[in-house]
């Protein structure tokens, strides 16, 4: 709102912006003051006619000035403060009343400070006395049989000045706090429109966020669970390639493991996409941008299980394997000892929490089956009692969870993925699996030596994605992830991933 009080009226009734001729928002306001500066003009004349016969003056100027007293509500808007000194300036000519009380009114309820209205109402009110004391004085002298008592006069005159100053004004300062109301209310609703579209926006974005979150979780959970048993099954295939004509009986084992493979990443493709279709992870991905790719995890862990027992129940594998049948064949003993189901206790446990440590040495007994030289180590810090740290190979790591569900998960998929990695890029070559338990974190390394030239690759093809899902696994809890080839020419992956150990 400008000085002149007026400003609250640039906005239409609906709210659209309205424009009028020079300093009016409105067309409406500007037609308001032509009306208000004629009546005035017309009173001022009145009066300054009758003003210049009592003053013996020349009536066209009485006219003249009343005219131009009169016209000056036209700048009301603009020069508040200049319409009440001009309808100040003329009270001693007993003119002006019209514009003293619009002039007052237009005053208080611009934004000019409360200390000139003050001023500006405190001299009307003087002027306005000063004026009708003098007037009824000259008129009782005129009159010789009225005798009013002596008080009469003094309280006429302030009766009147106040009459014609206090109400304006109070009306004035009413509309003018009504007006920066409404105006403060407008501009808070304007605020609060921006706000919430921004937070639309917002939310909008972290919805978009969260979903392209959870399509790149599920994609590197299904590429880690499925690609890795593929890629097995290349391998095995090439290798009955190799040996079909030279020893049927191993191409016979090798096609047979090709088979129970495939079958185990069907079963693992099917459950997670039923998990996908389901009502109940539709609900869970709703609820939890991480939700979905835990319960793939788990799938996956759980039908790996199924498809072991199912192969160690239909198929009687004989007691004395050679070459590659008889590793993959003591890899699946561990799965399931002594070709009995696995308990129902772990099964529950793969379910809810997927694969754990205690699985890294069949995942190692999967590569060597495939050809793969694979050496897994494990050192523990804290179970050396103050002496060196213990390295030793191991075939199997205890049963049961050393560290949260989500850790041993991750360390999982790192020793899976660099595993499959060594056999797309590095046939032929070792690998090395090295586990480190220390105090307060958890570290593994993959390591491989440069792949035998004369070693015939399988033909895996590469997207690209392993090491980047694996720095988005250790990265999301915290740990430190690094990749990069080594100085004999081979390949490193290293991952420190920060963990206390569950309480036994």
């Amino acid at each position: 709102m400008t000085a002149t009080g007026a400003s609250e009226e640039s906005v239409g009734a609906r709210g659209a912006p309205e424009s009028g001729p020079w300093w009016w928002a409105r067309r409406r306001s500007a037609v308001l003051d032509v009306f208000l500066a004629a009546a005035s003009a017309l009173e001022c004349v009145a009066e300054g006619t009758s003003f210049a016969d009592e003053a013996q003056l020349p009536e066209l100027l009485g006219l003249l000035l009343g005219l131009l007293a009169g016209s000056v509500l036209l700048v009301r808007r603009r020069w508040p403060v200049a319409v009440v000194l001009v309808s100040i300036a003329v009270m001693p000519a007993e003119m002006g009343g019209m514009l003293g009380v619009v002039g007052l009114y237009t005053l208080a309820a611009s934004d000019v400070p409360r200390r000139i209205t003050a001023l500006l109402a405190g001299m009307t009110v003087v002027g306005t006395l000063v004026t009708t004391y003098l007037t009824v004085q000259q008129e009782m002298a005129e009159q010789q049989d009225f005798h009013p008592p002596v008080w009469f006069a003094p309280a006429l005159s302030v009766a009147m000045g106040l009459l014609l100053t206090a109400p304006p004004v109070l009306w004035g300062l009413y509309i003018g706090a009504r007006r920066r109301l409404v105006e403060s209310l407008r501009e808070r609703a304007d605020g609060l429109e921006r706000e919430l579209s921004l937070l639309a926006d917002r939310a909008e974005e972290r919805a978009e966020w969260a979903r392209n979150e959870e399509r790149t979780r599920i994609a590197r959970e299904m590429h880690d669970v499925v690609a890795h048993r593929v890629s097995l099954m290349v391998v095995h295939a090439a290798a009955l390639q190799a040996v079909a004509l030279k020893d049927p009986e191993k191409a016979s084992r090798n096609a047979g493991l090709v088979g129970d493979m495939g079958r185990q990443a069907l079963t693992e493709l099917r459950e997670m996409l039923g998990v996908l279709r389901t009502a109940e992870g539709a609900a869970v991905r709703g609820a939890s941008a991480s939700g979905a790719p835990e319960r793939l995890a788990a799938v996956a862990s759980r039908a790996g299980a199924k498809a072991t027992d199912a192969k160690a129940t239909e198929r009687e594998r004989p007691a004395e394997l050679s070459g590659v049948g008889a590793a993959t064949e003591s890899s699946s003993a561990r799965l399931s000892p002594g070709g009995a189901s696995v308990p129902e206790q772990r099964a529950g446990e793969a379910e809810a929490e997927g694969p754990c440590l205690a699985e890294l040495a069949d995942l190692v007994g999967q590569s060597r089956a495939a050809g793969m030289v694979v050496e897994l180590l494990v050192s523990d810090a804290a179970e050396a009692a103050g002496a060196a740290e213990i390295e030793a190979e191991v075939p199997a790591l205890d049963a049961g969870r050393r560290y949260a569900a989500r850790v041993e998960r991750t360390v999982y998929r790192v020793v899976q993925e660099a595993l499959t990695n060594v056999h797309k890029h590095a046939p032929g070559a070792q690998a090395r699996v090295r586990l480190a338990h220390r105090d307060g974190e958890l570290a593994v390394q993959v390591e491989n030596g440069p792949g035998e030239s004369d070693a015939a690759g399988a033909g895996l093809p590469s997207g690209g994605n392993g090491l980047v899902g694996m720095r988005e696994r250790v990265t999301a809890l915290g740990g430190v992830f690094v990749s990069g080839p080594t100085e004999t020419g081979g390949f490193r992956v290293s991952a420190v991933l920060p963990a206390a150990r569950v309480a036994a």
